[in-house]
């Protein structure tokens, strides 16, 4: 009797998915250092660095822009909600904390459910915030809740200007804190508007849990989200239309960025033979071929074919 050779076909090799561990403390020390620069930068100096007639003249520069598409009715909108001083108190709550609440909570549940989308949303976010710095820098920008006769306000040139009335919210209803304390307004960079990172996060926010959550209503809040962010910010007064178009492009710039600096981590970690947070395991080679038999068939694929036997 004898034993013909057998061809066997090579078994295709699967890539087994590695444990990802996410170092927290390490991603909040990035986080936390990364805000607070953001911060020193936003408010370096505050407003009273940033002079309140170029701060003007740039918001001009939007109005006319947006009155040459149609985009300018913010005071209209305005107009509408200023018989309801509690909803306005809520809205202007809402603008002054939740953004970070909400955004932090995302961040962590990304981490938490899908560590291996982490790193490219992560990238997204802190590259997004770092380009919204440059537009602050190189473009301070009055909002239009500031388009009136009031600390760093534009005076009587709004009105000479011909501009419609806006109302400072956060200084007529209140929140949960606000800029008549001298210290603050001095401070806090009044003009860091465009872009709008209010919104530009909301937007992340959405991009985030809208592929992944496994619920038809969480879906849905994740849609309405940068909704009613767009909404609160108009309404309060805190931004133009053009800026949360600004905000929505630094997000998609950032995502652009952020993934290709993702996939070239895990390039470089597969370069160098090892395995990071983000990147798969190398797989395994395949076993010597006996020289009678040919390969062994893989546990996950059979080709049917048996020995044959005279």
């Amino acid at each position: 009797m004898t034993t013909g050779a057998v061809t066997a076909e090579a078994a295709p090799v699967e890539r087994a998915e590695p444990a990802v561990t996410i170092r927290w403390w390490r991603e909040i020390a990035y986080i936390l250092g990364f805000y607070g620069l953001y911060t020193l930068v936003r408010n370096e100096f505050g407003s009273a660095a940033v002079g309140t007639e170029h701060a003007y003249h740039n918001a001009l520069r939007v109005i006319r822009f947006e009155e040459a598409v149609g985009l300018f009715h913010e005071a209209t909108i305005q107009g509408w909600f200023l018989g309801a001083p509690l909803l306005l108190r809520a809205l202007n709550i809402y603008y002054g904390s939740l953004h970070f609440v909400v955004t932090a909570t995302v961040l962590a549940w990304l981490a938490w459910r899908h560590p291996r989308d982490y790193p490219t949303w992560r990238n997204t976010i802190l590259i997004g915030t770092g380009l919204a710095l440059v537009g602050y820098s190189l473009f301070p920008l009055m909002p239009p809740r500031l388009l009136c006769d009031c600390a760093y306000g534009a005076g009587p040139a709004a009105a000479a200007d011909g501009l419609p009335h806006f109302v400072d919210t956060l200084a007529v209803h209140g929140g949960l804190w606000s800029f008549d304390n001298s210290a603050m307004q001095s401070l806090s960079n009044q003009y860091a508007a465009m872009p709008s990172l209010h919104f530009g996060w909301a937007l992340w926010c959405a991009l985030v849990i809208v592929p992944r959550a496994r619920h038809r209503w969480a879906k849905v809040l994740a849609c309405l989200y940068p909704l009613f962010t767009l909404l609160t910010v108009i309404v309060t007064g805190n931004h133009f239309w053009l800026d949360a178009a600004g905000g929505a492009l630094v997000i998609g710039v950032g995502w652009l960025a952020g993934s290709r600096l993702a996939a070239l981590m895990v390039n470089r970690h597969r370069r160098g033979g090892t395995v990071s947070e983000a990147s798969p395991v190398p797989p395994t080679p395949p076993e010597p071929a006996d020289p009678v038999l040919g390969p062994e068939p893989s546990p996950h694929r059979r080709t049917g074919k048996e020995p044959a036997a005279q």
